[in-house]
Order: structure tokens, then C-alpha cells, then sequence
């Protein structure tokens, strides 16, 4: 989650968009190929992160180690791992001897003394130190968060979605592959607490004014989920059938956030209806207060809405139904679906993360006030959209495609929800898709396969339309005669959608092309509605 709103939404005004940190228009360097691509330096799997890191606030500074345990997929002469350059490394160790490596960038090449041989599984340990960038704005720019609270004690919080988790620790910096096990033991100022992703194992005092915090998590998490959060925090613990919530947040907040965090129960049950269970039980559920407004953190969801309803307050869709729940709850606690469970293989299709996440917040919509409510509600977040440039970014160079992947990808599920016009099978393909890729990485092909073999629609055209398109087709109308004709007006060629239209207040079902279609009776245009409601799709009338 990166929304950006601008002052103008903030004084209800009509616009808000994403801070796309990759869009280069098509000007792409070394390094962010380096970043983007899976070379054969890459050819590993990752299996596990074992991060032991200490932070010392005054001097805004970690060091420390990630020991990466990871599988040879071909003969693995060099390894690529990544590591921001501004970073010292302090020295790799391999069976106890130090390795070479050059430095490209913010990517490491690791000579190893004989090279692996392809499926032997083995680790490295990776010393570092130095002062991590500083986020100015997170989230929408990548980095540290070193601040305070009210009280003067050490606030500090990391987010890197989009920059790259290598900006504070080394990994393979790449969504398409994620450790199927993250240790993190991470060393702070005693009386203070961290926490981060997955169940706590334990604190010990060090003895030398810092306490170890222990935490572990046991599924799939993509890079930049990994995280610490380190306050003067309260703890309070709660369930959810048989799930764990743990909430942390500021020692004067408790009475607040005790309060705010009852939303999470009327969430999880739309959530298990509608999507099915929460995905990473054995990790548990935790909101975290942090000092930037939220990110979908696995198991350890950021939250920094201060205890408002709605984004801060105001509503994103401009229609008054986002300003009854917190909109950082229910937004990145649907990421752990859409996301952190389910995650794009290459950054360029973030859409099947935001997109997603962003039709969530109808569907909580929905549970709460009915289906009516919750398509108003994502009608109401087109006026956010710019349609400038496609959703889906260049692959193979870290490159986000536009920030409409949010309330375009949104309105494209809504529209396909309508193609399918059938509820029960809409969310009985919901839920298959949260289960059938649960816990790994896809692709928009996937996706779209996945979604299109239900019906009998061939979906292949919308999904090109609205995803690799900048705009939306147009369902024209002509006068003909004591009638109207209509036609599709496209990008994609051969472009067809079913469409829902009004003829006379009754509902009826047109199946556009490109070529001009007759109605069979008699009309005028006011006899004529599309029902946008259901359908995002510009018309226009020619009489």
C-alpha cells in the first residue's frame, strides 16, 4: 500500500493516486536491471533468512548479519545478492572462510571457491553495517523511520515496498522468490520492544543496555514484508475463532486502540465469507502502530491511521461509505490475502496486490450495508483514476506499471463480477483463487486464466483492454432510424464485453463487437442507461 492523496482529496477534493517509485518511462539503467531480472546469478532459491541485527537509534545504525540458506537451481558458480551500495559490507562467510565478491550497484556478486552444483542446498553469512537510507515521506518513499513518540522515547519503523528490502538487509531482491522462513533476532535499547513478523520466541536482556527480541515466521513472506517496529509499545492480545490477534501499539494509545481494533472482528467474518481464512494462522494477526500511515506487513499489518475512520478521515470514494471503518485496517489487512498470500512475480504486476486489495474494501462495504452500498462504493473511486498509462509495468526491470492498479484494478473486478452475473459463482471463484494460489507467486496470465475458465465469456479482451490499455472502451450508440444501433469503441482489436443496459427501467443483457448492432424496437435516448453502476465503461450517444 503506497496511496498517495493529494491536499485537494484532503479537502474533498476529486483526485489520489500511488507513488510509483519505478516509472521511468521506459528509461531503464543497468542497475534496475540488475534489480528486475532473473539472471543466472540469481539461480537460487531462497529458503531461509536468519536476519541478527542491532539498532542504535542515537546513531541512526544497524549492523549485523543475514544468514541465507537457499538451494542451487543450476551450477552456481556467483551468486547475486542485493544490498543497497551506501551499506558496508563487512564480510561473507562461507564454511568459515571468507568469500570474494564484487560490487555492482546495489547488487553483490559472490565468487564462491568451488561453484555449487545445481539442487545442493547451503548457506552463506552475510556481515553488514551502516546507517540505512532515511524515508522522508514512508510510505511512499523507502527507508528508516527514525523518530519519537509524544513522551520522547525512540520511535522507529521501516518500509520499503517498491525500493527494495535491500535498503536494510541482503537478500534476493525479487518477488519471485520468497524464504519459506524468516528469523529475526533484533537488538534494541532496553525498555523498549520490536517487534516483527510471525510469533514471538522470546526476549533476553543483554546485559550492555540492549534486549533481544526473537521473532519467527514459519510461511512464504516476500522481501519487503520482512520488517522491524521498535517503540515504547503496550500489548494486548485477542481472538478470532482460533486465531491469534496481538496488537501493538504506544503505551498512551491502549485505551484507543482497544476501542479502534474492535473492527477487526466484523472484518475477519466478511473476509472468511467472502475470501476464505486468513492465510497464515500459524504466524498469527497483528496490527502494530507505526509513525507512517500503514503497509501490509505479513502477520504484522503497520498502522498509522491515528485511530481515525475512514483515510485519515476523509473518503477515498467520495460518497460517505468509507468514513464508517478505519480504512488502514481493513485496506492492509487485505493485502494478507492479496499480497503477502497471493504475490506478483515481477513487480510490474502489482495490480494483482492493489488491485485486489482495493475491491476488499467494497466487499467490507458490502458485508456491511449490502451489495448496493458496496458497488457505490467502487464506483465512487473512479474519480481517482487517471487512465494515463496502462496498469501493468515493463517486466524485467523492476518497473511498477501506474498507479491506477489500485481503483482501475478495483473497478476491473467489479466489471468481471458483472460479466460473470452470477453472485454464488463470483464468490465461489473468489475464494478457489485465494485458495488455489494461496502462499505463492503468480503472474497477471495466471490470474486472468484463472478468472476466464468459469464462464463461457472469453475475458482475454477486458483483461487486455483494462490492463494493458491506458483507457476504458467505449459503448457508443447512433440514432437509426426510429431506433438506436451500438458498438464497442476500443483499443484492443476485435474487442467484445457483455454489457448490462436499461431499455425502458428493465434490465437487459447486449453483447457489443465492434460492428454496429441494431436494437429491435422503437426508442429514444432517454429510454437508454447503462448501468455503470456495475460496469466501468465510458458511452456516448449519436443522434
Amino acid at each position: 500500500m503506497k496511496i498517495f492523496v493529494t491536499i485537494s482529496l484532503l479537502c474533498f477534493g476529486l483526485h489520489a493516486y500511488s507513488q510509483v517509485l519505478s516509472n521511468k518511462e521506459g528509461k531503464y539503467t543497468e542497475a534496475d536491471t540488475l534489480r528486475g531480472s532473473l539472471r543466472k546469478e540469481r539461480a537460487y532459491d531462497a529458503l531461509k533468512y536468519h536476519l541478527k541485527l542491532r539498532v542504535v537509534p542515537e546513531k541512526k545504525f544497524i549492523s549485523g548479519s543475514n544468514t541465507i540458506t537457499f538451494k542451487a537451481e543450476e551450477k552456481l558458480p556467483v551468486m547475486q545478492v542485493d544490498l543497497f551500495e551506501n551499506m558496508k559490507i563487512d564480510s561473507i562467510i562461507h564454511k568459515g572462510k571468507k568469500l570474494n565478491y564484487e560490487r555492482k550497484y546495489n547488487a553483490v556478486f559472490i565468487n564462491f571457491k568451488k561453484a555449487l552444483s545445481k539442487g545442493k542446498k547451503d548457506s552463506i553469512r552475510f556481515y553488514y553495517s551502516g546507517n540505512p537510507i532515511v524515508a522522508e515521506r514512508a510510505p511512499w518513499d523507502g527507508g528508516f523511520v527514525w523518530t519519537q513518540d509524544k513522551n520522547g522515547n525512540p520511535w522507529i519503523a521501516v518500509a520499503v515496498q517498491g525500493t527494495g528490502a535491500s535498503l536494510w538487509y541482503p537478500n534476493k531482491d525479487h518477488q519471485s522468490d520468497e524464504p519459506e522462513e524468516v528469523l529475526s533476532e533484533i537488538e534494541v535499547p532496553t525498555g523498549l520492544t520490536n517487534v516483527s513478523n510471525g510469533r514471538l520466541l522470546g526476549s533476553e536482556d543483554l546485559n550492555d543496555g540492549y534486549t533481544r527480541w526473537k521473532w519467527k515466521v514459519t510461511n512464504p513472506i516476500n522481501n519487503y514484508d520482512v520488517i522491524l517496529n521498535i517503540g515504547k509499545y503496550a500489548h494486548f492480545h485477542d481472538e478470532y475463532k482460533a486465531l491469534d490477534l496481538d496488537y501493538y501499539v504506544l503505551e498512551y494509545n491502549l485505551e484507543k486502540a482497544k476501542n479502534q481494533f474492535e473492527e477487526v472482528h466484523p472484518m475477519m467474518d466478511c473476509f472468511y465469507e467472502k475470501m476464505g481464512p486468513y492465510p497464515f494462522p500459524e504466524d498469527s494477526y497483528k496490527l502494530v502502530e507505526t509513525p507512517y500511515l500503514g503497509m501490509e506487513h505479513q502477520s504484522a499489518v503497520a498502522y498509522g491511521n491515528k485511530y481515525m475512520k475512514g483515510y485519515l478521515g476523509n473518503d477515498l470514494s467520495g460518497t460517505g461509505l468509507g468514513l464508517s471503518w478505519d480504512y488502514i485496517i481493513i485496506h492492509e489487512t487485505g493485502h494478507e490475502w492479496y499480497g503477502n498470500s497471493i504475490t506478483a512475480k515481477d513487480i510490474a504486476d502489482m495490480w494483482i496486490h492493489e488491485g485486489f486489495t482495493t475491491y476488499t474494501e467494497g466487499i467490507y462495504v458490502e458485508c456491511q450495508k449490502g451489495k448496493e452500498a458496496g458497488l457505490k462504493y467502487i464506483k465512487g473511486l473512479r474519480r481517482n483514476i487517471g487512465n494515463q498509462s496502462p496498469i501493468i509495468g515493463d517486466y524485467g526491470v523492476n518497473a511498477e506499471g501506474s498507479g491506477d492498479m489500485y481503483f482501475k484494478g478495483a473497478n476491473l473486478l467489479n466489471t468481471i463480477r458483472s460479466i460473470y452475473k452470477n453472485d454464488e459463482l463470483w464468490w465461489n471463484t473468489l475464494r478457489e483463487y485465494t485458495e488455489t494460489f494461496k502462499h505463492q507467486t503468480v503472474t497477471t496470465q495466471q490470474v486472468e486464466d484463472f478468472f476466464n475458465e468459469p464462464i463461457a465469456t472469453n475475458l482475454q479482451p477486458v483483461f487486455d483492454q483494462y490492463l494493458r490499455e491506458k483507457g476504458i472502451p467505449e459503448l457508443q450508440f447512433k440514432r437509426d432510424g426510429n431506433t438506436f444501433s451500438y458498438r464497442w469503441k476500443a483499443d484492443v482489436q476485435n474487442f467484445k464485453m457483455p454489457v448490462d443496459v436499461f431499455i425502458k427501467g428493465e434490465e437487459k443483457r447486449i453483447l457489443p463487437t465492434e460492428n454496429w448492432q441494431k436494437m429491435q424496437q422503437p426508442l429514444d435516448k432517454e429510454d437508454i442507461e447503462v448501468n455503470d453502476l456495475e460496469f466501468y465503461i465510458n458511452s456516448r450517444f449519436y443522434e
